[in-house]
């Protein structure tokens, strides 16, 4: 046991002369402060040093203010080279190709393009073709009456119509129209509006289509459905009545004529051709019977009523001017009067007729 003491406390002396020969640890160097952004804090009671014991104890936490965002440091500027505004490179525009034009099928057209043909007119049905008479000077009173009538008010586009068929509004309508072309060789288109019954292009002889059906159906152009007359060979010379005078037909009877007519595109056949023409005259259908006239009128400036003597009844006529309430209707014209009035007997004065109209 003795020797076990010994070793014991000779280690014991071992190790105290180890810890005097080692050297001691260096003193830790203190980090210098880092600056911060000075904050203000609300001033509060010191908090409490925290307990040395492991044991849980319950610790107030006492609410601190908030506190005040710091000043945002202004940033120094950054200095920027002096360039000249003539000497800072500007990249080329780059090219942009033109957009092709849309082309609009019923724009406006060229009346050299309009088709050609050789026309064979009614005479006996054409009475405005002639050089004098009675229903010669009787168109050209009407005429005057809408001539006066446009000096006051908006006139070009004109819609003739009746109540019942077989009053006289297609004989009426194509001898109005021949009467505006022989006065001082004015302009004139002459439109068949009667899709269900053209007879237009029968007085004049002249092809039934492509017409005004086509049109409205979206089948046609403006140009396509145009037609004027040509002179045929020496002894069919053209007549002076026809040469100012274009035509576009009723074409294919369709019995949808009220659906085409109310579809807006008349108006914009009005609107294309109206530039172009002096006179725009307008056959359509019996408005007692039919719609298609009443849609048709509601696209002209104005609208002739036919009444035919000792034929048309009171009744008649008083619903037509109804169906019509929507537009401007001039007036009535009394057609097929047996014995029209003849003034002064002009007509016994050699040459009156043969000046110019």
């Amino acid at each position: 046991m003795s020797k076990i003491y010994e070793a014991l406390r000779q280690a014991e002396l071992d190790a105290a002369k180890r810890a005097a020969t080692a050297p001691s640890p260096a003193a830790p160097i203190p980090a210098e402060p880092i600056p911060v952004a000075q904050i203000p804090v609300a001033a509060g009671p010191a908090p409490a040093a925290w307990p040395v014991a492991d044991e849980q104890i319950p610790v107030a936490v006492e609410p601190v203010a908030a506190a005040q965002p710091a000043q945002p440091i202004p940033a120094a500027p950054i200095p920027v080279a002096q360039i000249p505004v003539a000497q800072i490179p500007v990249a080329a525009p780059i090219p942009v190709a033109p957009v092709a034009a849309t082309p609009i099928a019923d724009g406006p057209f060229d009346l050299a393009n309009i088709a050609q043909h050789i026309w064979n007119p009614s005479l006996r049905q054409l009475p405005a073709l002639e050089q004098r008479g009675a229903a010669v000077e009787q168109f050209r009173s009407l005429r005057s009456r809408m001539q006066e009538f446009r000096d006051l008010n908006t006139l070009k586009s004109l819609l003739v119509s009746s109540g019942l068929p077989q009053e006289g509004k297609s004989f009426v309508a194509a001898n109005l129209a021949i009467s505006f072309a022989r006065h001082k060789a004015a302009r004139v288109l002459l439109i068949d509006g009667d899709m269900r019954r053209a007879s237009l292009h029968k007085l004049l002889g002249a092809p039934p289509g492509p017409g005004l059906t086509e049109y409205l159906a979206g089948k046609a152009t403006l140009t396509e459905i145009m037609q004027r007359p040509m002179p045929g060979d020496a002894s069919h010379p053209l007549h002076h009545g026809l040469a100012s005078l274009l035509f576009i037909p009723g074409g294919n009877a369709s019995d949808k004529a009220a659906d085409l007519s109310g579809n807006r595109r008349f108006d914009r056949l009005i609107a294309d051709a109206s530039p172009y023409f002096d006179w725009i005259v307008v056959d359509s259908s019996p408005v007692n019977l039919v719609s298609d006239g009443v849609n048709l009128a509601r696209a002209c400036d104005g609208v002739l009523l036919i009444a035919r003597g000792g034929t048309t009844k009171y009744e008649v006529a008083q619903r037509a001017l109804a169906e019509l309430k929507a537009s401007k209707v001039l007036g009535f014209v009394l057609n097929a009067v047996p014995n029209p009035p003849v003034a002064g007997g002009y007509y016994g004065y050699d040459g009156y007729d043969k000046v110019e109209e």
